[in-house]
């Protein structure tokens, strides 16, 4: 399921967006101030961010300048009263990915959500092929093999998700510890070694290719 963090300090537009969200089968991480959405983002995995920029503590373009400043390259949407071509300029260059005026309908962001999944995972459906037999679903987080679930534990399809957005590319090891573990949590190599082996016996050790000391690839 596409993990979602949505801050808003309007509590009923927020209410109603977050029911919204989760009726269409996204995990939504509410906050309604910049100190906890930083708290949630830095001890936490999303994999969209949804920020209003008029919010208590610091604005929305602070909030995402510090992500960025930091390296945290979460795919984000703005969602603003704000109109002018200032403040939209700003938006896109503190690293914003799309900008949603206020009033917008909720199938308008929803449109937008599905498109930054789709190109976050570089494909045109919701569903990736990945090989003859195994396909993933990008919008529920649905591991199939041969028509059948695969169940996988969190930190599995954290790791997945992961090398499904780079396949054919080597992902390093620092780059898969802060995808798959929280700040707050202790990587482990054993750990790694454990969900890649799971995830080879559903793909075969061929498809998930070792470099030595420096990470591990998805050859699809």
């Amino acid at each position: 399921m596409i993990k979602i963090l949505y801050l808003e300090d309007d509590l009923s537009l927020s209410d109603t967006i977050t029911e919204f969200l989760k009726d269409n089968d996204f995990d939504v991480t509410s906050t309604y101030n910049a100190i906890d959405t930083l708290d949630k983002l830095y001890n936490n995995n999303f994999d969209i961010l949804v920020l209003d920029i008029n919010v208590p503590g610091m604005d929305g373009f602070e909030i995402l300048k510090k992500l960025r400043d930091a390296n945290i390259l979460i795919p984000a949407i703005f969602t603003t009263t704000y109109n002018s071509i200032e403040d939209l300029d700003k938006g896109y260059e503190v690293g914003a990915d799309d900008y949603l005026k206020k009033p917008f309908a909720l199938k308008e962001l929803l449109h937008r959500i599905n498109a930054i999944c789709k190109r976050s995972f570089n494909t045109h459906s919701s569903i990736i092929n990945l090989t003859q037999d195994i396909s993933f679903n990008i919008q529920t987080n649905i591991l199939k093999q041969n028509g059948e679930d695969k169940k996988l534990t969190q930190k599995e399809l954290e790791l997945l998700k992961l090398l499904i957005k780079n396949r054919n590319l080597l992902v390093n090891l620092n780059t898969i510890y802060e995808a798959v573990w929280t700040p707050s949590e202790t990587s482990s190599d054993t750990s790694l070694r454990i969900y890649i082996n799971n995830l080879r016996k559903i793909f075969g050790k061929e498809k998930i290719i070792n470099i030595k000391k420096q990470g591990y690839m998805l050859v699809i």
